[in-house]
């Protein structure tokens, strides 16, 4: 198999929610509730930070629908730039603050094989 996602995986919408109808509604409800255009954060700024979890967790269909929903709430070339180096920053330095985690189990373990 040459392609493992695509846009025409998309096809399988129905098929998933259909599978496990109560988990969906369920996800389905807090994606609602999290990308609401109501709350205290406004639209655009919701949409960059949504753009940059995607950009850390990979989604490539979360990254495609918040870069256009992110366009429609007004944001711009530049904002969406500083998103991804944020988001990319922020990935690093996760691995960096694991990396301490890392270290101490390290010399826990090399104390304990002593």
């Amino acid at each position: 198999m040459a392609e493992y996602q695509t846009p025409k995986d998309r096809a399988y919408t129905n098929k998933l929610i259909n599978s496990a109808p109560k988990e969906a509604a369920a996800f389905l409800n807090l994606k609602y509730t999290a990308e609401r255009k109501d709350g205290v954060i406004p639209v655009k700024y919701r949409e960059l930070m949504s753009v940059a979890v995607a950009l850390t967790t990979q989604c490539a269909y979360c990254i495609e629908s918040h870069i256009q929903n992110a366009v429609e709430a007004g944001a711009t070339q530049e904002e969406i730039a500083e998103t991804v180096f944020i988001a990319a920053a922020i990935r690093a330095g996760g691995a960096v603050g694991n990396g301490l985690m890392a270290m101490r189990l390290f010399e826990e373990a090399s104390t304990a094989a002593r």
